[in-house]
């Protein structure tokens, strides 16, 4: 579906799809989602602020895989491996559908 990214944490490929349900998950924890994409776009996203928009849209993770061990996967891999997830919900977010 459009707007659906693959996040690959070790042995977990994490499909994240940015739903309205997701999006308002997100919002509700994070503060406006215009904000997070003006610091996004500034280089001040917050690695809290990254897990937690990462966590409210993913959509087929393993049911053994918790909050905690998301985040210390997602760290594990390295920012580097998490920018293009990140661009396409970003966009997402700006474009909707």
């Amino acid at each position: 579906m459009r707007g659906e990214a693959y996040l690959c944490l070790g042995e977990h490929s994490i499909l994240l799809r940015p739903t309205f349900a997701a999006l308002v998950a997100a919002e509700a924890e994070l503060g406006p989602l215009f904000a997070l994409v003006e610091r996004a776009a500034a280089g001040e996203l917050r690695l809290s602020e990254l897990v937690a928009l990462f966590w409210h849209c993913r959509f087929d993770a393993p049911a053994d895989l918790d909050r905690d061990a998301f985040a210390e996967a997602l760290t594990a891999s390295g920012l580097a491996a998490t920018t293009p997830a990140l661009k396409l919900l970003l966009g997402q977010i700006l474009a909707g559908r």
